[in-house]
């Protein structure tokens, strides 16, 4: 036999050599998995040595083959074994929890272990003290049920959110523990039922304690992940507020908002986000308000002015939510917010920031709502600053200006007239009368038409919007779904036939208004107030030739008999008014 020195073997036999040591050990694996998985199914019968070898044995070969090692397992029936392990009191404990937690890696292995009856047990063990036994259990646990409603409900029912709440207070200085309940937090979380238990633990006051701990970007964002869905829920809102999460957001905001750092634009926009998700609380949102002399809602004033455009988002849906009650909204706007957000609007107009724009228009509505503010807010050129967006494309944009308007001119005279008789605006609302692909702008739009006739009472208005062609939206919007849009177009419509029947006329005609009033009032289902409106308007009607032609034609007559006798009184009055009107005419 002739031997190579080692410096000059071929290398062609350097890797025969190299593929023979490789399958001896992996054969050798093989066969120690095998002996491993036999011993494992007569448990009973081996010592704590031998038991402690075969699971060391498992762990060797899920490390290096995981799926393939883990098919072995379950063709092997030894989860059922495992189930019989899983106690306190055994040694082996921690690594058959550990086992588990490899194997549900799979997904094909999760329903085997559910089916092995391995959750019962494992949700006992989150109440032992072994620190190691803790960590395994938790992450079998959540490899389990992994992506899983079901199987994340059943582990709410079996009362284990208090108990990880528990343990993130006990071992909080355990950063693998720690790690196990958030990711533990942040999957349940996302389920509505897991809320209220939630709200009944401390949860609110841990996560704030641990997050003031932290440095690092990764911890926050993972405590972040957990805050956002449990922010959700009204009452762990207030109950983060109390813990004091608005000082640690402030705290954030104030060190980020000037850097560049990827992770720190990110952390940014996280803490504002959160910080107008807790305002969503009326409780929790009152509280910050504190009559507007709070220093986290002067916080948020400063805001708006910012050069960052997230926080400019932030502060402007932040006044949206305080301006959710007359006090909170008359107290700001006698305080000056309106300029602050008519400039920020100003900043935006020419190719301006969309999410930013829909923001201070939002807040401008909501804070128009409240009667008193009107005429204020009229009075600072609010009207003017919003028309500035009526070239968008945006219908987000479009939808907030719309509101707003049809807010600021409510009961409003002059105001209405005047906007009445822009010829682009009524042009432009014509226009999105027609947005199919956007129902929430074409309601809005139909909604502002009828708002500028109804509160402005003008024939300029009217002319305005007849030379637009904007009567056939009217007409369709009295047929609307929502009994408050029918009312609104019935009533404009009114007006219409009242003060301008002539020029409105052949538009009426066209649009087949009889024939949908006819069918309001024959339709059982249709409101009184729909009722009584339509009747109002047939009487107005009939003072055009070729409509009471049309009513004529239809026998209004028989119809409005009918509604003499209706439960609502106002209905059977108007009915009676009717029916002797028609019998005039005819």
């Amino acid at each position: 036999m002739c031997l190579w020195p080692s410096d000059i073997v071929p290398r062609g036999l350097l890797f025969l050599q190299y593929s023979y040591s490789v399958f001896f050990l992996l054969d050798q694996r093989r066969n120690n998995l095998s002996d491993a998985l036999k011993k494992l199914k007569i448990t009973t019968d081996s010592t704590a040595d031998s038991l402690e070898g075969c699971l060391d044995c498992l762990l060797q070969a899920l490390a290096q083959t995981n799926m393939e090692t883990s098919e072995k397992i379950q063709k092997s029936g030894v989860l059922q074994v495992f189930a019989s392990l899983l106690t306190p009191q055994s040694s082996c404990t921690a690594k058959v929890a550990n086992i588990i937690a490899e194997v549900a890696r799979n997904e094909f292995m999760r329903n085997p272990c559910v089916d092995a009856g391995l959750i019962p047990p494992l949700v006992q063990l989150l109440n032992c003290k072994d620190q190691e036994v803790l960590l395994q259990t938790g992450r079998a646990l959540g490899n389990i049920c992994y992506d899983s409603h079901t199987l994340q409900s059943q582990l709410i029912n079996m009362g284990v959110i208090p108990t990880l709440v528990k343990l993130l207070g006990i071992h909080c200085q355990n950063a693998a523990l720690t790690e196990m309940c958030l990711v533990a937090f942040g999957n349940l979380a996302e389920l509505e039922s897991s809320k209220e238990q939630f709200a009944y633990t401390n949860i609110a006051e841990e996560l704030v304690k641990l997050f003031k701990k932290q440095t690092e970007h990764d911890k926050k964002e993972m405590i972040f992940e957990v805050l956002a869905p449990l922010a959700e829920n009204d009452v762990i809102k207030l109950q983060l507020v109390e813990a004091g999460l608005v000082e640690c957001l402030l705290e954030v905001v104030q060190k980020t908002v000037d850097s560049d750092k990827e992770e720190d634009v990110a952390e940014l926009k996280t803490a504002s986000d959160l910080m107008v998700l807790l305002l969503l609380g009326d409780e929790s949102m009152q509280k910050l308000f504190e009559g507007g002399k709070g220093s986290v809602f002067q916080r948020v004033l400063s805001w708006i002015p910012s050069n960052s455009h997230q926080l400019q988002l932030a502060g402007a849906l932040a006044i949206a939510n305080f301006a959710r009650n007359d006090g909170n909204c008359i107290h700001m706007v006698d305080n000056g917010i309106v300029q602050k957000l008519m400039d920020l609007l100003d900043r935006h107009v020419e190719d301006g920031n969309v999410t930013v724009q829909h923001a201070a228009l939002s807040a401008l509505r909501n804070l128009a709502i409240p009667v008193v503010n009107k005429a204020k807010m009229l009075s600072a050129g609010v009207a003017e600053a919003v028309l500035k967006f009526l070239r968008s494309e945006m219908p987000p944009v479009q939808f907030k200006l719309l509101g707003t308007l049809r807010m600021l001119i409510d009961a409003q005279a002059e105001a209405a007239e005047q906007l009445g008789k822009n010829v682009k605006l009524v042009e432009r609302l014509v226009e999105w009368c027609e947005a199919k692909d956007h129902a929430g702008v074409m309601g809005e739009s139909n909604r502002l038409l009828s708002a500028l006739i109804r509160h402005s009472k003008s024939k300029d208005v009217i002319r305005t919007i007849v030379q637009s062609g904007g009567i056939k939206h009217l007409v369709t919007m009295a047929t609307s779904e929502h009994v408050i849009m029918q009312n609104e177009a019935l009533v404009a419509l009114a007006l219409i036939a009242a003060l301008e029947l002539v020029t409105a006329e052949k538009d009426l005609e066209n649009a087949q208004l009889v024939q949908i009033l006819h069918r309001l009032l024959s339709d059982d289902r249709s409101a009184p107030e729909i009722k009584y409106n339509s009747m109002v308007l047939i009487c107005a009607l009939i003072g055009s030739e070729p409509l009471q032609k049309e009513v004529q034609s239809m026998a209004f007559l028989e119809v409005v008999s009918k509604l003499r006798s209706h439960e609502n009184k106002t209905v059977a009055q108007q009915a009676s008014l009717t029916e002797q009107r028609l019998a005039v005419e005819s």
